[in-house]
């Protein structure tokens, strides 16, 4: 059995990837969030991008409108994203050098199949 360490970003990864338009409010991302259960979002478009819920909560924070603030001036773009094949110990480095704690996982193709955060690492680390 492998140990967290080991384990592939396939094992422990989300494979639901919820997307919103760069278009849409804070407000329709905090929803659109809370209905997926979420708390990213990938932003496709030329420069594909992410939404997180600490970048609402931040926004919220500096007194920004929820109704007319779009996502594409909160979100993160270019986006940085992850192979499936990745290790868990190697994804935690990234995390920590970037200072981020959600990956969008593309397959061998290149496509967007998943989602990894910091909860599933601590996770997969508390659940051995």
């Amino acid at each position: 059995m492998a140990t967290a360490n080991e384990k592939r970003v396939e094992e422990v990864m989300t494979p639901a990837l919820e997307t919103i338009s760069g278009e849409a409010t804070m407000s329709e991302a905090a929803t659109a969030m809370r209905e997926a259960n979420t708390s990213s979002l990938l932003v496709p478009g030329a420069e594909t991008g992410i939404v997180t819920s600490t970048d609402i909560i931040d926004a919220v924070a500096e007194g920004r409108n929820t109704r007319t603030t779009r996502v594409e001036e909160l979100m993160t773009a270019p986006v940085e994203s992850i192979s499936v094949d990745l290790r868990l110990q190697e994804v935690a480095a990234m995390m920590t050098n970037f200072g981020i704690n959600h990956l969008p996982v593309r397959d061998k193709d290149g496509d967007y199949v998943g989602i990894v955060s910091s909860t599933d690492l601590r996770k997969t680390v508390a659940d051995g």
